[in-house]
C-alpha cells in the first residue's frame, strides 16, 4: 500500500466531508499527521486541482470532485436506463449485447448480458478491447475523434482483418458516420464479429455504444445486414430514454449525420 497515496487520499476525504474550510493545524490535529506532512499534502492536491487555498489561509475542496463523480454517476445511468433496451436486443438477436464508452483509445464493458448459445463471444463487465477493433469502439471513435490522438499512426494488427493504419481507420469512420452504426469483421478476434450504434445523452453527447457480438459463422454478412436496423433502434431509443431529443437541440449539438439511416445513395458494408 502506498502511504504517501493514502495520506493524499484521506486528507482530501476530510475537506471533501467538511461544511467549511479547514487549516493546516487543524486536519493535523484531526488526522494525527504532522503538520509539514498536511502542508505537502495540501501543496500536492492544489496543484493537481482538487483542493484550493482560501485568503483566511485555510483550504477547501474545488469542483474537480463533482467533475469526476458526475462522470460515474453518467455511466451508472446509463447502465440502469439501458437495461431494458439491451434485454429486449438480446431477445430479438440472440447474441451478446454490450454497453460501451470510450476510454483513450480503449472501449471499457460497462454491462453485458450473455448469448443463449453455448458457443458466444467473450468478454467481462469491466474488461477492454482496442476501439479500432471493435463495432462500439468504432461507434465512439466516429463521434470522437480526439480519442485517435492516443493511437499510433501503424496500428498494432490483431487479426487478418484489423485495420492497420489511422488514414484506413479514418475512412471508415466516416462511412460509420453515414449508415449510422459500426461493423467489426473479425478484426479484434479470429471469428468473432459484431455490430454496435452510438447512444446519446440529453446533451446530445455521444458517450456510449450499444451492440451486439457473436461467432462470425452465426453473425455473417446476411445477419449483420438483418439486424443493423434492430440494433440502431435500440441505440436511438435508449437515447431518447436518456433525455436525447436532436430536434429541439442546435446544430451545433446535433451529429454529422443522422443517427440511424443512410442518407440516400450511402451502402453499408459488412464484408
Amino acid at each position: 500500500m502506498d502511504s504517501t497515496l493514502l495520506k493524499g487520499l484521506t486528507v482530501l476525504e476530510h475537506l471533501a466531508a467538511s461544511e467549511t474550510p479547514r487549516g493546516v493545524s487543524d486536519l493535523a490535529r484531526s488526522l494525527d499527521l504532522t503538520k509539514s506532512n498536511v502542508h505537502r499534502t495540501l501543496q500536492t492536491l492544489v496543484s493537481a486541482g482538487y483542493a484550493r487555498a482560501t485568503p483566511a489561509g485555510t483550504y477547501e475542496c474545488t469542483l474537480k470532485l463533482f467533475e469526476l463523480a458526475s462522470s460515474v454517476l453518467a455511466r451508472i445511468d446509463v447502465r440502469q436506463v439501458a437495461e431494458p433496451f439491451m434485454r429486449a436486443l438480446a431477445e430479438q438477436t440472440q447474441e451478446t449485447i454490450h454497453l460501451s464508452v470510450l476510454d483513450k483509445a480503449e472501449v471499457i464493458y460497462l454491462h453485458k448480458i450473455e448469448s443463449p448459445h453455448p458457443v458466444r463471444a467473450y468478454s467481462s463487465i469491466g474488461g477492454r478491447a482496442p476501439a479500432y477493433c471493435v463495432a462500439s469502439g468504432k461507434a465512439l471513435l466516429a463521434y470522437q475523434e480526439e480519442a485517435l490522438a492516443h493511437l499510433p499512426e501503424g496500428l498494432q494488427v490483431h487479426t487478418s482483418r484489423t485495420i492497420s493504419s489511422l488514414d484506413l481507420l479514418r475512412r471508415e469512420l466516416e462511412q460509420v458516420r453515414i449508415q449510422g452504426f459500426a461493423v467489426n469483421r473479425g478484426e479484434w478476434r479470429e471469428g468473432v464479429c459484431g455490430l454496435a450504434a452510438i447512444v446519446h445523452d440529453a446533451m446530445g453527447r455521444p458517450g456510449a455504444a450499444i451492440g451486439i457480438s457473436g461467432p462470425a459463422d452465426r453473425l455473417n454478412p446476411a445477419a449483420l445486414r438483418r439486424y443493423s436496423d434492430v440494433v440502431v433502434d435500440a441505440a436511438r431509443s435508449l437515447s431518447r430514454a436518456l433525455g436525447y431529443n436532436p430536434i429541439t437541440l442546435s446544430s451545433h449539438h446535433a451529429p454529422r449525420a443522422a443517427q440511424g439511416h443512410a442518407p440516400s445513395g450511402a451502402t453499408a458494408e459488412f464484408a
